[in-house]
């Protein structure tokens, strides 16, 4: 089993992320580990974890529609490699907001995965409004 260790340059760098060959979930996304949590501080820039889909509040998707042919395509590749951009998620106050990745948010949905890949960045209600 082969082990890699993530080098990032200092300035993005907030805890290495080790990633092993078998321990990715069913849709290629990292496991959440100690080692790819958020730290305590809040500090230090987006963390990457693998959140539930019922945790993450979709305020956009009331006013928009998504392209049905583009959702089956991304519902193709996840299902062949996983999915290869996490979506961007706003946390505020511990609760979870999705505001990009929607075409990904719904192929996760429609193929039945429980969970999803985001990018997490730490706001405030003023960042939510």
């Amino acid at each position: 089993m082969a082990s890699f260790l993530l080098q990032l340059p200092n300035t993005l760098r907030i805890n290495p992320i080790r990633v092993s060959a078998s321990s990715s979930s069913s849709n290629g996304s990292l496991p959440i580990s100690s080692s790819n949590q958020a730290s305590p501080s809040g500090k230090g820039g987006p963390v990457i974890l693998e959140l539930p889909l019922n945790q993450i509040r979709r305020p956009l998707m009331r006013t928009r529609s998504n392209d049905p042919q583009k959702v089956q395509e991304l519902m193709d590749s996840i299902a062949q490699i996983g999915l290869q951009v996490p979506i961007d998620v706003l946390e505020v106050d511990g609760a979870y907001y999705g505001f990009s990745g929607c075409h990904r948010f719904e192929a996760h949905q429609r193929l039945g995965l429980p969970t999803i890949r985001c990018k997490i960045r730490r706001g405030t209600k003023e960042t939510l409004r």
